[in-house]
């Protein structure tokens, strides 16, 4: 008898089928150079351009809807979607926590990836970093400082620190990004929990990372991104008995 894991080779070939149409689906946009916001062919036109029957292509066509290529408004028809992270959020989250039964490995991944992003690109944006920027990422660190004291947790402070330490790049697709890891880590932190977090401590970690930007240390800032994240993987670590 096969593996129990094993997939049958007709199922497979009906997923190599599909993953084939939402690719010919995709190019099909592109080589018709839809922009955001354009309408698709009808499902008729789909399906003689592809050469598919409607039931198939229906399924390839909720794959993408998921993916956040295309949105179907009904009664109007399909449209290429505008971009939308959510599908990338919701898989990471999932990975995330489930990884939390498994040593946090793929938790701990991610925390690599954002270490690396910010640590690479804080250079870039306090190139770029004007003075009232600068103030407010302060007042980000003021309001973390302050929910330190009342012994009150500051995930959403945090965020907005990041958020507002990376947006002189003005650059949509890392603010996006960032956002992802956001909610991921809100999840992750809402199922380890407040553990023994110091939370003056950890607001003194973001006051350190200010203080090297407002004094245009690169590389200062740098190290400390590199101590901030370093205490997200030891809670991490700490949570799943590593």
């Amino acid at each position: 008898m096969p593996p129990a894991n094993m997939v049958p080779p007709a199922r497979f070939s009906a997923q190599t089928r599909l993953r084939a149409l939402q690719s010919d689906i995709m190019e099909l946009i592109l080589d018709r150079e839809l922009e955001v916001g354009d309408a698709l062919p009808t499902e008729n036109e789909l399906c003689v351009a592809l050469g598919v029957g409607r039931n198939t292509l229906r399924e390839s066509l909720k794959v993408l809807q998921a993916l956040g290529v295309i949105e179907v408004r009904h009664g109007f028809g399909m449209f290429v979607a505008p971009s939308n992270f959510e599908a990338l959020a919701d898989g990471l989250i999932f990975r995330g926590r489930l990884s939390l039964r498994h040593h946090g490995l793929e938790a701990l991944q991610l925390v690599d990836v954002r270490h690396a992003l910010e640590s690479g690109l804080i250079g870039s944006s306090m190139d770029v970093m004007t003075a009232d920027q600068l103030a407010a990422v302060e007042e980000s660190v003021v309001r973390m400082e302050y929910l330190a004291a009342r012994g009150e947790s500051f995930v959403e402070a945090d965020s907005d620190f990041h958020g507002r330490l990376f947006a002189p790049l003005n650059n949509e697709l890392l603010l996006n990004l960032l956002e992802v890891f956001w909610k991921v880590y809100r999840k992750i932190h809402a199922e380890i929990g407040p553990g023994s977090e110091d939370l003056p401590a950890l607001a003194a970690l973001h006051r350190n990372i200010y203080i090297a930007v407002a004094a245009g240390d690169k590389g200062r800032a740098a190290e400390e991104l590199g101590r901030h994240f370093e205490g997200v993987r030891r809670r991490i670590a700490d949570a799943v008995g590593e």
